[in-house]
């Protein structure tokens, strides 16, 4: 395992900047000049032809297993979702055919109606699949794909677990994914972390992606505030929904990036539910001064554009020389580049992004459609034929360090995804200002995860009277960065930092008992090899790492 706290250590070391890998460059397929020239400004962000994107957009509907029921007319248009997903669920080891229910994503998207409604046709679910211990070294195991039906019209929650057999069930992990992704993107984590006694592991699709239902996302709010407000609740409310549904009581939370900030969104509303809060690389932590005042322009630079132009195989490979060794061992107290007196010099805000991250200019034209809510899948599902060739600029790049089927399984899922009505998506302009800076930032109220009032019976209400109430007495909180993320890793530190200082400040007037039974704790972890998509990019030590927090739990419990 790979971690660090902020507790002081080299300073010299970490006061280095890190310095991020460049992307490498493709082999020229010609070598007259015109064509070296087209491919130097645009062949690197589009890596389809236009004819290969083309035929791609055409062809691929007619491998589909799933397709008996769709018309002949409709087969030109896009690989349905539910083939993509099993496509790449069928990568995981020792499960060769993955449960994939049909009941949303079986048809590809249209112009004539709502996509992503769900189908409660009895055929359409999935039929769960067990791995015997025979041909599964860590089984039994069962493995189930559903949607679960929220109330209200077109609201369910895709879903894909695995549950251990032959055992008893005393815990659950809950996954969520990033902006515009699916549980599909977890494929490398399932069995990995499947493999823990006594638990029970669940991935999401967030309400309005993946192949979860996409009603109509509205904001009515019109205070700054409240909008943000009402925007995170229409994911963290169908969470709760979720679980209550699931008749989960407790679990554990892992959240990527928006998975990560709706995470701590959801800990903030719903006390009293988390055994402990895992946040991989999450957007949304540190301040900037021009997202959190809508008197001022929008943030003009940022590392977002790193998303698109980092190449997986150079940062998969890369060792950052910046970073100390010592930094990416277990049980070492160094801070990472210095990040905790940053943010403690900067007042907690942790502004300070990964040093060594260029911080690169956003363009008018992306600045323009944030603020107007045109999403980047509006302009996938505009492009039509061009659209693959629009998506393979950033998967590419993404999953350039797999094998180049897994690769092309993952490219076909994210343009599967990218096709379908906008939902979801359009709630990322109320949370987040251009360039990925939280309109209400995390670091201003991350502290008060753990520390709230619930109700003695375990629920969380307001209108239960004070003295039926008592305050949490703290969750542990993990943050988890690539050793070349571009995201936020100062501004982890900075929130490890300030939840830390809570958790003393809480305690200062508690009993002997009450400080015994606090758990309350922070702490960062750098995984080695590993972009944003530390799951994916650096998969083998984020299982590892994970297993050992599930353990933790298991052991406190």
């Amino acid at each position: 395992m790979t971690g660090v706290t902020a507790n002081g250590g080299n300073d010299d070391a970490r006061k280095r900047t890190q310095q991020s890998p460049l992307a490498s460059k493709r082999a020229k397929e010609s070598n007259t000049p015109a064509e070296q020239d087209r491919k130097e400004k645009y062949g690197g962000f589009f890596t389809l032809g236009y004819k290969e994107g083309f035929n791609q957009w055409v062809w691929y509907l007619h491998q589909s297993p799933f397709l008996d029921d769709v018309p002949n007319e409709s087969k030109w248009a896009n690989i349905p979702a539910a083939t993509a997903e099993h496509t790449v669920l069928s990568y995981i080891p020792f499960l060769r055919k993955p449960p994939t229910h049909t009941q949303t994503g079986s048809a590809p998207p249209s112009t004539n109606g709502p996509t992503m409604s769900l189908d409660p046709s009895v055929d359409k679910e999935a039929v769960p699949v067990r791995t015997s211990s025979l041909g599964d070294p860590y089984g039994p195991r069962q493995w189930n794909s559903q949607m679960v039906k929220l109330d209200g019209k077109n609201r369910a929650l895709n879903e894909f677990s695995v549950e251990r057999l032959d055992e008893a069930h005393e815990h659950n992990l809950v996954m969520l994914h990033g902006y515009g992704a699916g549980l599909g993107f977890f494929y490398k984590n399932f069995e990995g972390l499947s493999r823990v006694s006594g638990w029970t592991v669940y991935a999401l699709d967030l309400l309005g992606m993946g192949r979860s239902s996409r009603p109509p996302f509205r904001v009515h709010a019109k205070d700054r505030q409240k909008s943000i407000t009402e925007a995170e609740d229409w994911f963290v409310d169908a969470l709760e929904e979720w679980r209550v549904k699931r008749n989960i009581d407790r679990f554990t939370l892992l959240g990527h990036s928006l998975g990560g900030y709706m995470a701590v969104a959801y800990a903030l509303k719903y006390p009293g539910r988390l055994d402990k809060l895992i946040l991989a690389s999450p957007v949304g932590i540190p301040e900037d001064p021009y997202a959190v005042n809508a008197a001022m322009p929008d943030p003009a630079d940022s590392t977002l554009t790193n998303e698109f132009s980092q190449d997986q195989e150079a940062t998969t490979e890369y060792r950052n020389p910046k970073i100390p060794e010592s930094a990416k061992t277990t049980g070492d107290n160094n801070n990472f580049l210095n990040a905790r007196s940053k943010g403690h010099e900067s007042g907690h805000r942790g502004d300070e992004a990964t040093p060594g991250v260029p911080r690169k200019p956003l363009p008018k034209w992306l600045t323009y459609l944030w603020d107007a809510n045109i999403s980047p899948f509006s302009l996938v599902r505009w492009a039509g034929p061009l659209g693959p060739r629009f998506v393979s600029g950033w998967t590419s790049r993404r999953f350039s360090h797999l094998p180049p089927d897994e690769a092309q399984a993952l490219h076909n899922y994210a343009y599967s995804l990218f096709r379908q009505r906008g939902s979801g998506e359009y709630a990322l302009a109320y949370i987040l200002a251009p360039g990925a800076f939280a309109r209400s930032p995390l670091i201003r109220r991350i502290q008060g995860v753990g520390r709230q009032m619930t109700a003695t019976n375990g629920l969380t209400t307001s209108t239960i009277a004070m003295t039926q109430q008592r305050r949490e007495n703290g969750i542990p909180i993990v943050l988890m960065y690539g050793e070349n993320d571009w995201m936020d890793i100062a501004g982890g530190y900075a929130a490890e930092q300030k939840i830390n200082e809570e958790k003393e400040r809480a305690l200062q007037s508690a009993s002997d008992e009450e400080k015994r039974n606090d758990r309350g704790s922070a702490k960062c972890l750098i995984i080695k090899k590993a972009g944003h998509h530390v799951y994916l990019d650096g998969f083998e030590e984020f299982n590892q790492v994970m297993r050992e927090e599930m353990m933790d739990v298991s052991r406190q419990r």
